[in-house]
């Protein structure tokens, strides 16, 4: 059973900088994708970036692009997300996510970690 443990989320104040990781353990991967959610207070959850296994395929969700980046570890079995220039709408619950491919991204979740940017 694959294991996904996330760990960085902290408050920062708005325009600060977090970054998370997610190590995926018991499982064997060979091909595989992972990535990031996210679900706000009073809101639906909502997907923030992804990955491919090898790193050449990165999504992100309108709300992150050009401020989050997600990038990964093959030997660490750890994806990242990097999040600069925060902002109080990115407090939220982030969940590292796991598939068998870009398109089957949430075979896995992990537990979450707590975001929260004051202003």
């Amino acid at each position: 059973q694959v294991q996904l443990v996330e760990s960085g989320g902290r408050l920062v104040q708005a325009g600060g900088s977090l970054r998370l990781s997610c190590v995926a353990s018991d499982g064997t991967f060979s091909s595989y994708a992972m990535g990031w959610f996210r679900r706000a207070p009073g809101k639906e959850r909502e997907f923030v970036a992804s990955i491919s296994w090898d790193g050449g395929i990165t999504y992100y969700a309108d709300s992150a692009k050009g401020r989050f980046t997600i990038s990964g570890d093959n030997a660490k079995n750890t994806v990242y997300l990097q999040m600069n220039s925060l902002k109080p709408e990115d407090t939220a619950v982030y969940y590292c996510v796991l598939g068998s491919s870009m398109t089957t991204l949430t075979d896995y979740w992990g537990q979450g970690t707590q975001v929260t940017v004051s202003s």
